[in-house]
């Protein structure tokens, strides 16, 4: 499996990561104040799911240098 693939494949794992600890603040939110880890867990994902979504975007430029 070569880069671009793997990349491709772990960004699709982690947002099924983000998605879960966002739905899992939301209701952790409904019952009263959150402890600070809960709060602030969306954004490991968040920060992967951006250095990988910024590569797969300036991929295609990259590969169409002359």
């Amino acid at each position: 499996m070569n880069w671009s693939k793997w990349i491709r494949q772990f960004h699709r794992w982690v947002s099924m990561a983000f998605a879960l600890t966002v739905i899992a603040n939301f209701a952790a939110m409904s019952q009263g104040q959150p402890p600070d880890w809960v709060t602030y867990s969306p954004l490991l994902p968040l920060f992967l799911l951006f250095v990988t979504g910024l590569y797969m975007f300036v991929l295609p430029y990259v590969r169409k240098s002359p």
